[in-house]
């Protein structure tokens, strides 16, 4: 029987990088996006040579700004999946879109290459907050994005929203959340902005929390986001991220519950066969490679570690707990061949009692406050 693998597309290009950014991406030429694009295209073909015993259940393309590549590109890269990959007939094929960056001509070659889901970055309904984060839309740019897909026929649209940005308030949240919900997307991921170093808004705000909404104000609008998606029939399956029922992201559920994922593209990274690696990160450098030579996955695969099983029980731990019906005792058994009992027994007792985590035989789940300072409860799953 073919394993579950998944597909990760990496397309590092976008118009301009935001403040907050800290992924491999940024602008580049249109010849050095058409180079990247068929060098990819390459890749995915000599790469699926290694993978015959699987078979791809879920597909998503990120950036950087995916929906940058032109119609012709994105039909020739899932040709390429498609072709040289056993894709699932059901499969969640999904695709990162900006707004102002997608055309009705682009939403059709996503329909027809077989993208049957749009995720698309928003972060906020409010054009100043857009603007201080160095986004290039304002919302009414979204709001036409939005349409445009329904209009090509997606009936599987997600939207990615941020809170506690600089000069964000409670209501101004509140408002961004009723815009969005009245718009009826499928789901919703909801992510607190977090400030990474080497990035402008590190240079900008490390040092001056005045600057950004408390530890309160960010605790205030993370219950609110629950409570109101909520109340629009959205439900938290994982720590940020909400869905209508049966919209959940198949592609991340799958992250957060073990199932092997092979990255494609600059930078890619990869878990299969309990190995860890990723691809080369200078572009130059990978669109040199000769995907077909004798020495391409020595040249194109880098920091190759195989996990120790203690490694892979923690990590185990770490992502399912991220899932709000946490991880499952049956699985754990199965996949190590001893109980969780066995190995965090004490563990388990020590947190339980503490109110940090529910058990509800077979899962382990945090609680509202293990979410609250889920930190530190899962540096407890160290071994």
């Amino acid at each position: 029987m073919r394993k579950p693998l998944e597909l990760y597309i990496h397309i590092p290009f976008c118009e301009r990088k935001c403040g907050y950014c800290d992924f491999l991406s940024g602008p580049a030429p249109m010849n050095i996006q058409r180079r990247y694009a068929e060098q990819m295209i390459k890749e995915i073909a000599c790469q699926s040579k290694h993978y015959p015993g699987y078979r791809v259940v879920s597909v998503f393309l990120g950036g950087g700004t995916p929906s940058l590549l032109e119609p012709g590109q994105i039909l020739d890269i899932m040709k390429a999946v498609r072709g040289n990959f056993r894709l699932e007939v059901d499969a969640e094929v999904t695709m990162e879109m900006n707004p102002g960056t997608v055309t009705m001509e682009k939403l059709q070659a996503c329909r027809e290459s077989g993208i049957n889901r749009v995720s698309i970055g928003l972060q906020s309904a409010d054009d100043k907050e857009l603007k201080t984060l160095g986004r290039v839309h304002t919302y009414d740019e979204f709001l036409k994005t939005y349409q445009r897909a329904r209009q090509a026929g997606f009936a599987n649209v997600s939207v990615d929203l941020m809170s506690a940005l600089p000069g964000q308030t409670l209501s101004s949240w509140k408002a961004t959340l009723k815009r969005v919900t009245m718009l009826k997307p499928e789901h919703i991921s909801a992510y607190s902005l977090m400030i990474e170093e080497g990035t402008p808004f590190y240079s900008r705000y490390h040092g001056h929390p005045e600057l950004l909404p408390d530890e309160e104000e960010e605790r205030k609008m993370y219950y609110l986001t629950k409570q109101y998606l909520h109340s629009h029939g959205f439900e938290r399956y994982e720590i940020s991220n909400y869905a209508r029922p049966g919209f959940e992201c198949r592609h991340n559920t799958g992250y957060w519950t073990g199932v092997e994922y092979l990255g494609l593209g600059l930078g890619a990274s990869s878990y299969i066969h309990g190995f860890r690696f990723r691809n080369e990160a200078d572009l130059e450098v990978y669109c040199g490679i000769e995907m077909e030579g004798a020495d391409a996955d020595d040249r194109l695969h880098k920091e190759i570690v195989r996990l120790t099983e203690k490694e892979q029980m923690e990590e185990f731990m770490f992502l399912g707990l991220r899932m709000t019906r946490g991880v499952s005792g049956t699985e754990f058994e199965k996949r190590f061949g001893v109980t969780l009992g066995d190995v965090y027994g004490k563990v388990l007792d020590k947190l339980v009692k503490n109110g940090l985590v529910i058990l509800e035989e077979p899962y382990v789940r945090l609680s509202d406050f293990g979410v609250d300072i889920s930190n530190y409860v899962l540096s407890e799953f160290l071994l």
